[in-house]
């Protein structure tokens, strides 16, 4: 909980990723709830689920054509019209389209600390869900896969995998950094894992990963560093 909320509260832009009903709306709720109340929020979504207990948050959501086949709103056009409000977060409710290419863009141009959840079984495979998603806007199918991954490398911070247990339970199973792009491959590290044996979170060994100096700026690492070794601790005992 102490290192999602330091992750949450430094403005580092985040990807929830997890399987349907695994608990990533709700997760997501639980990360912006760290957020700054002077921060300005804008959310896309196609149906509202998110309820952000911030003074400043902007709500949108996507529309379908009329019975005539005119008046439908898009997710990327919803994310373009954020990006003209002069957020401080933009937060999509779900990245499956075209959209992740704006998304993307817009953590990369200054709107650090943007969120938003996809579809994916593991850290890696979000990775590869969103480069097929940016195939999907027109004119990037025929980007190579190279830049792709550059710019995710380039605007990802941190993912956070979710899963539903057979019991139902949910958990979050990875806390994982993303690093940079290593020949044709975007190097990650986890720093929690969900250990399921032992039902409990263990650390990966890393107390400094690549966001430590942005958690400095706010005044964080040393509760960022402090839960890091706590759960290492953990990850020792039998």
């Amino acid at each position: 909980m102490d290192v999602i909320a330091v992750i949450g509260r430094c403005r580092l832009n985040i990807l929830i990723s997890g399987g349907t009903g695994s608990g990533k709306t709700t997760l997501l709720n639980c990360v912006s709830s760290c957020v700054d109340e002077r921060e300005r929020i804008v959310t896309c979504e196609d149906t509202a689920e998110l309820q952000l207990q911030k003074p400043h948050v902007v709500r949108m959501e996507t529309r379908a054509a009329n019975a005539e086949g005119t008046g439908e709103v898009t997710m990327r056009q919803l994310v373009r019209n954020a990006l003209r409000q002069r957020p401080h977060r933009i937060i999509v409710g779900e990245v499956r389209g075209e959209e992740a290419v704006d998304l993307i863009q817009a953590m990369n141009t200054g709107h650090s600390g943007s969120m938003g959840t996809v579809h994916a079984n593991d850290p890696r495979l979000a990775l590869s869900r969103m480069e097929a998603l940016v195939r999907t806007a027109p004119g990037y199918q025929s980007v190579p896969s190279l830049n792709i991954k550059r710019d995710l490398a380039d605007s990802l911070d941190v993912i956070i995998q979710t899963e539903q247990l057979i019991d139902g339970k949910r958990v979050v199973t990875h806390v994982t950094d993303v690093l940079r792009v290593e020949g044709e491959t975007i190097t990650t590290e986890d720093l929690i894992v969900y250990d399921h044996a032992r039902g409990r979170h263990v650390g990966k060994g890393q107390l400094r990963p690549s966001f430590y100096r942005v958690a400095e700026r706010y005044g964080l690492a040393e509760r960022l560093a402090s839960a890091l070794s706590t759960l290492n601790m953990t990850a020792r005992e039998p």
